[in-house]
Formats: C-alpha cells, structure tokens, sequence
C-alpha cells in the first residue's frame, strides 16, 4: 500500500478540518454536552449537506461510494474536534449493517434516506449483563403479522435519537441463527431510555421491546445467518472507532507540546526538561502508531485483502490502550490545570476511557487477532 493520503483524501482531510474548526469550537461541544440530543438539527444537516452522512454508503443507494480509509480520514479530524451527535452511531454502524447484510430490495428502501441524512440508524447488540458484542440472547420469533421482538438492549449509541435500530437477535431461539432485524424507534412496544455515561460528548441509550412486531421483510439477511454480516460491520466499526482514536491523541499531544513551550518553571519552559520532552516523545510514538495501524486497516477493507479482519483487531488491540495512555499523559504535562473543568483535556480524557470499551476493547482484539491467526494457520 501507499502509505500516503491520496490528492483527494488530503483535501477531504483539510476541509473537515476548516469546517469543524468554524462550526464545532470546544464550545458548541460543551453546550450539546448539557442537551439530553448531544446535536442540533441545523449542525447535522451541514454534516449531511456535505455529504459525509452518506460517504461509505455506495452510490446506488445516494452515497458517496468512498472507501474506508476516506471515512477514516473524515473520523479522525471529527474525533480531534470531539464531534457530538449520532454521526458515528449512523455513519459507521447503523447504515453498514443494512448495506452489507440486507437484500437489494431493502437496502433500496433505507439507505438512500440514510445517505441523505434524513433518518439516522444505529445498532443494538448488547445486553445486560454481556459484553459489547454480545453474546445475544434476544430471541425474534415469527407471528401471524410478522416478527416478534422482546427484551432490552443495553448502551446503545445514540439510540434516543435513531429512527431506525438495527437489533440484534436470534431466531426462533436462544441458540437459533443470528438475525439483524430493522426497528423503527416510534413502533408500538418500544421504549428508548438516555443513560448517563462517561462521556457526555457522546450520548448512550437503552433499548426495551415489549412484545414488539416488525414486518417480516425487516429482517435482514432474510432467512439466512446474519452472523458473518454481523462481524464485517464490527471490524470496519471498530476501524472507525481507531480512528476516532487517532484524532483524540493526536490534538492532546498537540495541545500538550503547546503548553510545553509555554509553561515556565524555574525560569524555563517546561518542554526543555528532559522528563517532559521524553514523555512527549512517547506520545507521539503511540499516535504515529496509531495511525498507521488504522489506515492499514482500512486500506485492506477497500482492497478486500484477506488479512483485514485481523489487521482491523491488530488497530483496535493498540489503540484502545494507546489512546487512553496519551491523553493520560496529556493530563500529566499540564500538571494541576489538567485536571480543572475549564480545560478541555478531561474532556479527551474521558473520550478515550469510553473509546477504550466500545466494540470490545483491547482484549477482544487481542483474542480475535489469535484466534484469526490460528484460523488462517
């Protein structure tokens, strides 16, 4: 691979930048952090004007049709300005999951208004007690009317604001095939709670369904396994998700090496200390790394390189630990004023704690890049 940005993704790079920089100052993101919808209307329809909502969407469906490198691109900046809103729950989740496990017929049905950001999508797989990929247990059993679903769903990104919900299930049984039912969120039977979280920059959801009945063309996938579909759209997420990552750490080491040059003790800036110099040193490794371990991924996502999967795990493994350690030491260099309100790095801070879980975290992708190696061994 070019381990380069192409013309066009460096130009995609420095308008989302430019753009995020007018219309997403610190705070904006303070002001949303304080609304029970975490985004604006008129904020989101800039976002879908410019197309982004609709970027890995393929063009036959009203998308972009770009790769996902380009939406790596997009997600790092957007991660850096720590972008509030249901875009990542929409953009990486939600719309991948019908595009790669639903029919012609309904991905003509819901993408186009995704693409378009006229609806918002996200996926619920979670459940209490289990982990962020399952395992799943809600069980969609068929009816005279359709599909029949109940049981909760646990943090759900963005699900307070989703018009569709892409739910997890099994089929007929506990242990049945894997199922991805399509939900919409006004539907008779369904409740969707805000849950309080860490990261007030990005808002989580509960998701109960009371006896709830979908048609039976909502499932996805049709009477196939949905669980090979499933497992795509978790690695390219969690590519997203690293890139998210990347921006975090990329703008608290920025913002580190600013204050380092500033900040005087003992009549000398405290970037001329070597423990600080070393610890900014460290941090730009783990970026760098970071970096390099996302765009690869994403770069044998496009090209359909058979090592993706367990490059997408490799990225998700580093950087749910790296990220974290970064704005840690963020935190550290700026001393006591790290820690205040009025400072934006505990906002960084807790970005990357509730990044470091999401999708599994590093354990997973450890335990994924074995098992992976063992499977192609």
């Amino acid at each position: 691979m070019d381990a380069r940005l192409s013309e066009e993704q460096q130009l995609l790079q420095e308008s989302v930048r430019g753009f995020l920089a007018r219309e997403c100052p610190m705070s904006f993101v303070r002001e949303q952090m304080e609304e029970p919808r975490g985004f604006t209307d008129a904020f989101w329809k800039q976002l879908a004007g410019l197309g982004w909502t609709g970027l890995v969407v393929p063009e036959a469906q009203g998308g972009a049709g770009l790769g996902w490198l380009d939406l790596a691109v997009v997600l790092e900046e957007m991660g850096g300005a720590l972008v509030p809103g249901p875009f990542f729950s929409s953009v990486a989740l939600g719309a991948p999951a019908i595009a790669r496990a639903g029919t012609p017929e309904q991905r003509a049905r819901w993408l186009p208004g995704l693409a378009a950001g006229d609806v918002r999508a996200t996926l619920a797989i979670q459940e209490p007690g289990g982990g962020a990929t399952g395992p799943v247990r809600l069980v969609a059993r068929a009816n005279a009317d359709g599909i029949r679903l109940s049981g909760r769903k646990t943090f759900v990104p963005d699900g307070h604001t989703a018009d569709w919900i892409v739910v997890a299930a099994r089929r007929g049984r506990e242990d049945g095939p894997l199922a991805l039912a399509v939900v919409a969120s006004d539907a008779p039977g369904v409740a969707v709670r805000r849950v309080d979280y860490t990261d007030a920059t990005r808002k989580l959801a509960e998701l109960s369904l009371d006896d709830v009945t979908v048609p039976g063309d909502a499932l996805l996938c049709g009477d196939g396994d949905s669980s090979a579909a499933l497992e795509d759209v978790l690695d390219s997420a969690r590519i997203a998700l690293c890139a998210e990552m990347v921006g975090v750490g990329q703008r608290v080491l920025d913002r580190s090496v600013a204050y380092a040059k500033t900040r005087q003790q003992f009549g000398r800036p405290i970037g001329s200390f070597q423990a600080i110099q070393h610890k900014c040193a460290d941090m730009l490794l783990r970026v760098e790394n970071m970096r390099s371990a996302v765009w690869y991924a994403a770069w044998a996502v496009d090209e359909g390189e058979p090592d993706a999967p367990t490059a997408a795990s490799m990225a998700m493994a580093y950087a749910s630990d790296a990220c974290p350690q970064v704005a840690g030491d963020g935190i550290q260099i700026h001393g006591g004023l790290g820690y205040t309100w009025e400072q934006d790095l505990h906002l960084y801070y807790k970005r990357a704690k509730a990044d470091e879980v999401a999708l599994g975290g590093a354990s997973l992708g450890r335990e994924l890049v074995a098992l992976r190696t063992l499977d192609r061994d």
